[in-house]
């Protein structure tokens, strides 16, 4: 079965099996977890589009069911995100502000657009002392920077949202405290890929999705190019079986 000749129905029954969307696919350790992730390339924490969800793949009772936001998360494995991360996995905030784990392999892609808004924003004040000061956490940077924690935050989520920055949590266990480790992103990645782009990142998240709603890829990450999904379709790199796109190959 490839793209161009599948039905809608094949493809989301492919959709179901890869991206681990029925109870007999649930994920059951870490490194199966880390297995799905190098295999989609990109995974979101809980489900909020058609990118293959880290949460959704547990298919585990929540933490505190009928809780919003953080009793939602799967009783058990709500940390695997997290560890993941601590694998060496980077959490990158250019999901519209979300979190996305993703592969090494990905992040090559986003490398070329993320230097450019280094380069874009390179006046600004959060950056120059990232430079200076090397990867810091958010204590040191508050006080260095002499500024109260919203403050600090109001500078630094635009940064992660464009990829500028990356922030790594961290857990101190004496005393037990949570912070988080922010860079630019040419401190955590310093030899530039040398390719990707937008193209290449929304042809990896329909790759991962399987198939995608017309109107999603366009959205799915904080920067836009007016007519890319028509550019990649007259490419041959995205295809449309009937409603909904599909990676080429």
């Amino acid at each position: 079965m490839t793209p161009h000749n599948a039905s809608m129905e094949e493809l989301l029954e492919r959709r179901a099996f890869e991206c681990r969307l029925t109870p007999d696919r649930a994920l059951e350790s870490l490194d199966e977890a880390e297995e799905f992730l190098l295999d989609r390339g990109l995974l979101t924490r809980t489900t909020d589009c058609a990118l293959p969800s880290l949460f959704e793949a547990c298919h585990e009772e929540p933490y505190a069911p009928g809780s919003p936001g953080f009793g939602q998360w799967p009783r058990t494995k709500f940390g695997w995100f997290g560890e993941l991360g601590a694998r060496g996995h980077p959490v990158l905030a250019i999901h519209r502000g979300k979190s996305l784990l993703v592969t090494r392999e990905v992040a090559s892609l986003i490398d070329p657009i993320c230097r450019a808004e280094l380069s874009r924003l390179e006046g600004d004040p959060l950056l120059r002392h990232l430079a200076e000061a090397g990867p810091s956490e958010l204590g040191d940077l508050q006080l260095e920077l002499g500024r109260a924690p919203k403050e600090l935050k109001r500078l630094r989520v635009p940064l992660e949202r464009c990829g500028a920055v990356v922030a790594r949590s961290i857990v101190y266990e004496e005393p037990h405290r949570h912070t988080s480790l922010l860079a630019r992103w040419d401190q955590v990645f310093p030899e530039p890929s040398g390719e990707g782009g937008l193209a290449e990142l929304v042809v990896a998240g329909v790759r991962a999705a399987v198939v995608a709603s017309e109107e999603e890829p366009e959205r799915w990450f904080a920067w836009r190019e007016d007519g890319l999904v028509e550019r990649l379709v007259d490419d041959g790199r995205l295809v449309r079986p009937e409603a909904g796109w599909v990676a080429a190959s």
